[in-house]
This record gives C-alpha cells, structure tokens and sequence, in this order.
C-alpha cells in the first residue's frame, strides 16, 4: 500500500515521509518535496549543500556542462551571505546555518524558462544516527494556458535531477570526516 500511495504522489513527492510542507501565508503555489536519509552529521551535509555555490551534484553532462561536480569540499564555501549565486541559476535568500539554505530562481531566462521557484533545503534529525535531507520546491502558478501541463512537466524533471543530486550529496557528506566539516568562519544566519 505504502508504495502505490509513492507512486501515487509522484511527482510532486519523493522520499519524503512528511510529505508536502505546506505554506503559511495562504499563496497559491504548488510544493514538491524530495528527501533522503543519511547517517552523516548535520555539519558535514550542510558542508556539502554549501558546496551547491560552485557546481549542481547533479547530472553533471547536463546541468554543469559535462564538468564533473567536485569530490573534495571547500569549507570556505560555508561563509554565506544572501545574494550569493548558487548553481548558476540560483540566488540565495536565507539560511540558518547547519539546518538549511533557501535559494530563488534568479531573473531573467532562468525565471523566464522555468518560473520562479524557491527551494529550501534543509536538514532535519530524525534519530539519533540519521537525518534527513530535504529539498522542498515552491512554485507559483505560470500564467499561460499551458501553463499546468508545464509545472508538471517541470516538476517530473526536478525529480529526476534532484533526487541524483541529493543522493550525491548524502553520499559525498557520508564520507565526509568530522573535522573537515568544521568551519572557522563565523556565518550570521542571512540576517
């Protein structure tokens, strides 16, 4: 029954077992959510979400132009400030450091192509040896007559690139070392 009811949810939920987060302030907008356990310290997957500043972990041949997403983090990535270009496409607008990065689609062709989608990811504690990795996307309505069957569309292709990209990074944060997640730079939050 539990995996008809996947099914059921696709595309708009993957690996989540919350389900959708819904919005506080009444917008409509549709919500996927995507995520993935891991037994990694918090510290060490958000090292790696902070690693999204350089290149998407994702299907590299095709979002990173056949570049391969670096396999050793920089830990000078983890000093963020809003405004900070993510994944090319991407601008950060928050984040609560250890616990989670927002990132909006910047203006123009990357708005214009694909509406402009907020994504908040953020690392929730499910035990005490594991948390989650969530990637929770925000999208409002596209104007156009076509405008569902293109969400939809765009939501299928989000599944498939986000789930690759969040099962690297869980990977990447598993073998990640304890102290390399440690870093000096003192980070205020986005505030």
């Amino acid at each position: 029954m539990t995996e008809v009811r996947a099914l059921r949810d696709l595309p708009w939920n993957w690996g989540s077992t919350d389900g959708i987060e819904r919005e506080d302030d009444g917008t409509q907008r549709r919500l996927a959510a995507r995520a993935v356990e891991s037994t990694a310290a918090p510290e060490a997957l958000f090292l790696w979400l902070c690693q999204l500043r350089r290149a998407p972990y994702s299907y590299d041949w095709l979002d990173n132009l056949g570049r391969r997403s670096p396999r050793i983090p920089d830990p000078s990535l983890t000093v963020l400030r809003t405004g900070q270009r993510v994944m090319t496409i991407f601008t950060l607008i928050g984040f609560e450091p250890n616990r989670s990065l927002t990132i909006r689609m910047r203006p123009g062709w990357p708005t214009r192509t694909f509406g402009s989608i907020t994504v908040r990811y953020a690392i929730v504690p499910a035990d005490s040896d594991r948390t989650v990795l969530r990637g929770d996307l925000r999208m409002p309505p596209i104007g156009s007559g076509l405008g569902r069957p293109r969400r939809y569309l765009l939501a299928w292709g989000d599944l498939l690139m986000m789930r690759k990209q969040l099962r690297t990074l869980r990977m990447l944060a598993e073998q990640t070392p304890a102290p390399a997640c440690a870093s000096g730079a003192p980070n205020d939050g986005g505030r």
